[in-house]
């Protein structure tokens, strides 16, 4: 594949319209510095520096838009809380639209405090997380909250995301509704499953984690034969356009209906600090490539350089078109393995 290829799609980026469906969580992480070995058990501790906050779960696909130049629909749900306000608040500093949000009193926002210890010497490591979650289902007053909305905001739209964290948003109603929404109005329809993919039949572009496909389809998924069985069965199974299977450190697969599976190695191997919300970016950029008329191949091989520039950071980052524009160009560029022959070419 030609870089040119790529880099053409990136200003194509401008201006889409995503709405992002998900669980939305709070991110919060306490700075401290270790001083000493407690008497009272035998723990770090750590005397507090700095607090900062991210938004995070179904939040940073999102983000990974805004900051691509896309335009970012968030529908989700947070509490009545100060995490919720919180939240919100920084999803709105960066321009995303917040108007899919509902509030609710009978569960808190989802927040995940991260302790982390640091000196001059040392990188901050993760020393402990507490998460603060509800278990309990939806409210089917707040499930018909989001699907009206849903309903008035899906028709103005390019594309629809659905970022599942297993929190309570993406429930069967939603699921479905958004699949009929977005057929309707011939809209393109992607989704970050984290599992259970069965269902969501009749997806546009359906991304797991190598992990999540193993457990779905009940194999092992051990070498390139493995991969490419793999994602004929989703694609027959689910009747999808395109399966996106990310592997980790060996970068990620692709195929699309009635094509051919694409290996697409790392694209950073080397600069790895922090692999948090790596899988939120690659779905981000595969949908944003696709909606901006990218083959599903060329959306791939974006995705990838996109999660490899997010994990040199901390915590749920992203990306922008003029770092991957500079990723692009001036790295090693990773061949696909198994293309048609015009896409080996440098």
């Amino acid at each position: 594949m030609n870089r040119n290829r790529l880099l053409d799609v990136l200003p194509r980026f401008a201006g889409k319209r995503v709405l992002v469906v998900g669980d939305l969580f709070l991110d919060e992480y306490l700075v401290g510095r270790p001083t000493r070995i407690s008497r009272e058990a035998p723990v770090l501790i750590l005397e507090y520096e700095k607090r900062f906050a991210l938004p995070g779960g179904g939040t940073n696909p999102a983000r990974n838009l805004q900051t691509l130049g896309a335009k970012a629909w968030m529908v989700g749900i947070v509490g009545e809380d100060d995490a919720g306000v919180e939240l919100k608040g920084l999803l709105e500093a960066v321009g995303i639209c917040t108007d899919g949000i509902a509030v609710t009193s009978d569960r808190p926002t989802v927040t995940k405090t991260r302790i982390l210890a640091h000196d001059s010497n040392i990188i901050r490591q993760q020393v402990v997380r507490m998460d603060r979650i509800s278990r309990e289902p939806t409210r089917p007053e707040t499930v018909r909250q989001l699907v009206e909305y849903l309903r008035e905001a899906i028709p103005q739209v390019d594309a629809v995301l659905l970022s599942d964290y297993k929190s309570g948003v993406v429930t069967p109603e939603i699921v479905e509704e958004c699949r009929k929404l977005a057929h309707g109005h011939e809209k393109l329809l992607t989704v970050d499953s984290q599992g259970e993919l069965q269902r969501f039949q009749g997806y546009g572009l359906v991304k797991a984690n190598q992990a999540e496909v193993e457990a779905s389809l009940g194999t092992k998924l051990d070498c390139e034969e493995d991969f490419d069985s793999a994602c004929r069965r989703l694609l027959e199974e689910l009747g999808a356009r395109v399966v996106l299977i990310t592997r980790g450190g060996n970068g990620l697969s692709v195929m699309e209906s009635g094509g051919k599976h694409t290996h697409i190695p790392v694209a950073n191997r080397s600069e790895v600090f922090d692999v948090t919300g790596a899988g939120d970016t690659a779905v981000a950029v595969a949908t944003l490539s696709l909606a901006a008329g990218a083959k599903p191949v060329v959306a791939a091989h974006l995705a990838n350089y996109a999660a490899g520039l997010v994990v040199r950071k901390l915590g749920n980052s992203t990306t922008t078109v003029d770092e991957m524009r500079e990723a692009i160009t001036s790295s090693e560029f990773p061949r696909a393995a198994d293309s048609e022959p015009e896409m080996l070419q440098p």
